[in-house]
């Protein structure tokens, strides 16, 4: 017989298919900033930016609109499905059963007492609640109309309870004298508990012997007087809403027949009284809502108290979801209440987005500037320049067959500088760095004795060094004509190319409007469109020269990235003129100071952004004057076109 030990076990191997991949992150951090970061260079703010991040989902997670939505049509549904009236329209029909029948045994009856009989039915009122208060004390011939009153009874009684005792509709079926003797017990001894309780009354012993007493009433569980009477309040509280839906004449109804509750006013009584202490112990409650249900299944009054409870929750986590209250926070979310209300899924979404929102905060991608704003921090600029800049790479290596190889000046010679290695690269390691990052990293209780993460290269520099300056139009027509977010792309980009890849360079951005000015990255980031007229190129071409001089010692690259001809300069004064069409005086100030620049060898790149034949013709003679040249990129094109420009311009 074979050893079963040598049996040969067979796997089969495929694709999983059962739905998000289990094994999968929940949620990836670049994608979320790669958006984020999108929508800031769209003019919204970090925190406006991150907002709309949690709204719209992530990664095939719904955000808070979709679940904010589901809230919304769950609402809808319980209103449109159903009507409050099911314990009347019950009643009613008991009790037509209870006089049918009756009505069949006295007519077999041949006596002036059946007479008699037939006419005190007929005299009954109209409403059903009075219809049941007279007859309580009717002497019934007909066994079935007695039990069919019997039931409406204790009907009456259940569904009292179970609008406030979760499962006693169920539990009191064919309740015993007994039975019900014991209900007027716990309601009593409830009551004055709760009294106690709000006189400031140390109830710590009599909450005990209460649930020790009567705790298979409250399944839930209560820890203390206080949650019991939070319990109670939330579902009194949902008892008087569905009150307050019902017409004037139903509720008059039924409150007349709550008294007829298992033959016995008392417990009518003893509710009225819980009420009255819950209204007062907890007035934060909603006492006076109401909601309209227009369809056609009848709820019985615990069902329905359960409905209004419900849309109470619903609008709770509608609330909450929203976010729009001072000191919103995505850990405000109810994850239980939600995950009750709309499935497992969506609390599982919330909680991703909770998530996401703390490991953003946690990883530094945002920080607080002095107001109290929030801002991107530099390490976020770094990640988005690095998508950014990889998307360029992609379209460079796609137009030219090349690789982004990743090198930073690898011809020339080591700068004395190491950064880590990452895929691609192709440089010396740095030994000394890679053996003391090892060791570091085993110190803090790691045992592996080497690990990728502690690799770090040699850098080497160029054999040459550039001086750029980037100037980008930020007049009106760059935002109304969708050109304000691929500008900031570009910049971005060739601003991770300079700080990562060529560090020896001294890159200059420079926003030219009706004014120019010198901004740091994160300024021309979160930069704001604003209506400004005036394209003041001879303002910016005036920063760019200081940045040129102040690096002799480089190569001078200036590149524009522009969409209209020059109609401001700047006077002596420091103010600036403008006129349009664009006046000799602002054309002479600007080629003037061109050639200023080209004096000092600068090679210039002329971006010219849509398709004006005035501008085209200006920016072709300046390009000619200045031994320039023109690019007229695509939107998507540009921060490639200029990418590309600036690593031929500095070889």
């Amino acid at each position: 017989m074979a050893d079963p030990r040598r049996r040969r076990l067979r796997y089969a191997y495929g694709p999983y298919a059962g739905g998000p991949d289990p094994l999968a992150p929940p949620f990836d951090i670049r994608s979320a900033m790669d958006q984020i970061g999108r929508d800031v260079m769209e003019g919204s703010s970090p925190r406006q930016a991150l907002q709309e991040l949690l709204r719209r989902g992530l990664d095939g997670r719904r955000g808070l609109d979709d679940l904010t939505r589901q809230v919304w049509e769950r609402r809808r549904s319980l209103q449109r499905d159903n009507r409050l009236d099911g314990t009347l329209q019950e009643v009613r029909e008991l009790l037509q059963r209870a006089l049918d029948a009756e009505r069949e045994a006295l007519g077999n009856e041949d006596s002036d007492d059946a007479r008699f009989r037939e006419m005190q039915l007929d005299a009954l009122p109209n409403d059903t609640g009075g219809a049941v208060r007279e007859l309580n004390e009717y002497d019934w011939r007909s066994v079935e109309a007695r039990q069919a009153y019997e039931d409406i009874r204790d009907l009456l009684g259940r569904e009292m309870l179970d609008q406030r005792f979760q499962g006693m509709k169920q539990a009191m079926e064919n309740a015993t004298p007994e039975d019900v003797e014991r209900i007027h017990e716990m309601m009593s001894d409830l009551n004055d508990l709760l009294e106690h309780h709000a006189a400031g009354q140390d109830t710590t012993d009599e909450f005990r012997e209460f649930m020790q007493k009567h705790g298979d009433f409250f399944p839930e569980n209560p820890q203390n007087t206080d949650e019991l009477a939070d319990l109670l309040a939330q579902r009194a509280a949902a008892a008087q809403r569905m009150l307050n839906s019902m017409s004037a004449e139903q509720r008059a109804e039924l409150m007349e027949l709550a008294q007829q509750a298992f033959g016995d006013p008392r417990l009518a009584q003893q509710m009225a009284r819980l009420d009255a202490q819950l209204q007062a112990m907890r007035p934060g409650e909603d006492w006076q809502g109401s909601g309209r249900f227009r369809g056609e299944n009848p709820m019985g009054m615990g069902e329905a108290t359960r409905a209004l409870e419900e849309l109470g929750q619903l609008d709770s986590l509608a609330e909450q979801l929203s976010q729009s209250y001072p000191g919103a926070r995505l850990d405000d979310i109810d994850l239980d209440a939600l995950t009750e209300m709309l499935g497992e899924q969506a609390g599982v979404d919330a909680r991703t987005l909770a998530q996401l929102e703390r490991e953003l905060q946690r990883q530094g991608l945002f920080e607080r500037a002095a107001d109290g704003s929030l801002l991107l921090s530099p390490k976020a600029l770094r990640r988005l320049g690095q998508s950014i800049l990889r998307d360029v790479a992609e379209q460079l290596s796609g137009r030219t067959g090349q690789r982004d190889t990743r090198r930073a000046g690898a011809a020339g010679d080591a700068t004395g500088a190491t950064r880590p290695w990452a895929f691609g690269d192709t440089e010396a390691w740095s030994v000394p760095r890679t053996l003391l990052n090892a060791q570091l990293r085993r110190a803090g209780g790691d045992p592996r004795r080497l690990d990728v993460s502690d690799v770090e290269i040699v850098e080497t520099e160029q054999r040459t060094r550039a001086a750029v300056a980037l100037l980008v139009d930020t007049s009106w027509s760059m935002v109304a004509e969708g050109r304000w977010v691929p500008m900031k792309r570009t910049a971005l980009a060739l601003h991770q190319l300079v700080s990562t890849r060529f560090r020896g360079d001294a890159l200059q951005l420079v926003t030219f409007g009706r004014h120019a000015q010198s901004v740091e990255l994160g300024e021309l980031v979160g930069l704001e469109g604003a209506y400004a007229q005036g394209t003041n190129l001879h303002h910016a071409l005036l920063l760019a020269g200081q940045h040129l001089r102040k690096n002799s010692d480089a190569t001078p690259v200036v590149l524009v990235v522009t969409d209209g001809e020059p109609t401001a300069h700047l006077e002596p004064d420091g103010e600036a003129y403008f006129d349009y069409p664009p006046s000799p005086h602002t054309l002479r100030a600007t080629i003037g100071e061109l050639d200023k620049l080209a004096s000092l060898q600068a090679k210039f790149t002329f971006f010219v952004l849509g398709d004006d034949p005035r501008l085209a013709v200006f920016m072709d003679d300046v390009a000619k004057r200045v031994g320039g040249r023109v690019v007229n990129p695509t939107l998507d094109g540009l921060g490639a076109e200029v990418v590309a420009d600036y690593l031929k311009r500095r070889s």
